[in-house]
């Protein structure tokens, strides 16, 4: 009988176990304070709400993804195992291919939308040193979506991650420790910056919403919204037993529920009085953070902010980007690809699917992401319905590890796993594919407008 095993899906040794309540809320710190939410924020707040009423969205969002992300954190750090091995109990040996390819594709895609956004921030603090670097000469056409300056950085910090990256995800507790204490006071500064600037807020904080949903309804719009906060987490809602493995307590206690909508609301309230600020004094929305920080008229301001907005945006690509996608891979094809092989293929991939290029469309980039929950809700759902309420958290573990064991179901596919998860699905496929198209005709839909406030700026845009 052939025996499926590698070191990197192997459940993980007792002393490697080393992860407390302490480690995982500086994990989600490093998550959570990242430009991906300054970009789902503003989708929310394009829909026509202001603070008063993102902000109760973005809570309830963070919490109900809380509640998935806990159970599913907790299936791995019963076991000690990770998302692609999880899955096999589910869909079976080979069934769990297609849901493995799902979470692999979202964090790739994510990984090389950041690299972009880190070198914007690493040209911040060049030029922040040395002015003259803003004369850098383009040989590039507006076309390009990118200049030559912001190009090379992209390049030196796309070689600085992938580094750090290839470092065994144990060992870099260390960095999600620094993050969550450098990170934090930048998001603080920068938020008191913004009330004082604004004296309480302006527009953004204090107005009244302005609906730009084609049918001017509040609920419609506020779940719209509220799907675009659920879709930011849906990717890690799957894959949170690749960080739970290593916790050295089982994830004992609730805590792990209130670190998210906790760190993610009090996070959100500074992109919005940022924005505001930026509106106030140079007289645009603005929400791409380079664009912000290039703004900045101290140059010390400028530096130590982009500095601490590059390791927020280093965390937040190894915490759900490199290493998820490394361990899916893995379990794609254990033999030949470990977690460092698959660390070089989506290193590679950053580079050749020219990031900047699909970034410069950022309305259809969030509707990606945001319809993406689409797929990820109903694999997280079935995930925690087998685990917890049809196998009672019993799992096998040495029959997970076996070619044709009590997992392989039939042919290696658990059909019924697939029905459950085509029911969840299905019914959404109309709406999942008018939110990439809108002019596709399923029955009506909703157009967010950018004349209030623009989702985000590409990096041409703000050169």
């Amino acid at each position: 009988m052939l025996i499926i095993s590698i070191s990197d899906l192997d459940p993980v040794p007792v002393h490697m176990r080393t992860w407390g309540g302490l480690d995982y809320w500086a994990y989600w710190t490093s998550d959570m304070l990242a430009p991906p939410l300054a970009s789902t924020v503003s989708s929310v707040m394009a829909l026509g709400f202001t603070a008063r009423e993102t902000i109760p969205i973005v809570f309830f969002g963070f919490a109900i993804c809380s509640v998935v992300i806990t159970l599913t954190g907790k299936m791995g750090a019963q076991y000690s195992i990770s998302f692609p091995v999880i899955v096999r109990s589910i869909f079976g040996m080979y069934g769990s291919y297609p849901a493995i390819c799902i979470r692999a594709f979202v964090a790739a895609m994510w990984t090389a939308i950041l690299c972009v956004q880190a070198g914007g921030f690493l040209q911040n603090c060049i030029e922040a040193i040395w002015p003259s670097f803003k004369r850098f000469p383009n040989h590039l056409s507006p076309d390009a979506g990118i200049t030559s300056a912001g190009i090379l950085c992209f390049f030196i910090y796309w070689g600085f991650q992938t580094l750090l990256a290839l470092m065994p995800i144990q060992k870099l507790r260390i960095l999600f420790l620094v993050k969550a204490v450098i990170v934090p006071p930048t998001f603080a500064a920068l938020f008191l910056w913004g009330v004082i600037v604004t004296k309480g807020g302006g527009p953004l904080v204090t107005g009244h919403a302005k609906l730009t949903s084609s049918y001017m309804n509040t609920a419609f719009s506020a779940l719209t919204g509220l799907n675009a906060i659920i879709g930011l987490f849906s990717s890690m809602a799957v894959n949170m037993p690749d960080f739970g493995r290593f916790s050295k307590n089982g994830l004992a206690g609730y805590h792990q529920f209130f670190a998210l909508p906790v760190i993610g609301t009090l996070g959100a309230l500074t992109p919005i009085f940022v924005t505001s600020a930026h509106s106030y004094i140079w007289g645009e929305f603005q929400w791409y953070m380079p664009a912000v920080i290039e703004d900045f008229d101290s140059r010390a301001a400028q530096f130590f902010t982009a500095f601490s907005f590059m390791l927020a945006t280093i965390g937040n690509q190894i915490a759900a980007g490199t290493y998820p996608f490394g361990n899916d891979i893995s379990g794609l094809c254990p033999k030949y690809i470990n977690i460092f092989r698959a660390t070089v293929i989506i290193s590679v991939f950053c580079v050749v699917c020219t990031p900047w290029n699909i970034i410069k469309n950022a309305a259809g980039l969030l509707a990606f992401l945001s319809g993406y929950s689409c797929l990820m809700g109903p694999l997280a759902g079935v995930m925690v319905s087998d685990f917890y309420l049809i196998k009672r958290r019993k799992l096998d573990i040495n029959e997970l590890y076996k070619d044709h064991g009590i997992y392989h179901y039939s042919h290696g596919v658990n059909w019924r796993a697939y029905a459950a998860f085509g029911i969840g699905f299905c019914p959404l496929i109309p709406g999942f594919a008018k939110s990439i198209d809108n002019n596709l005709n399923v029955g009506g839909g909703w157009k967010v407008s950018d004349e209030k406030v623009p989702a985000m700026a590409g990096p041409a845009d703000s050169a």
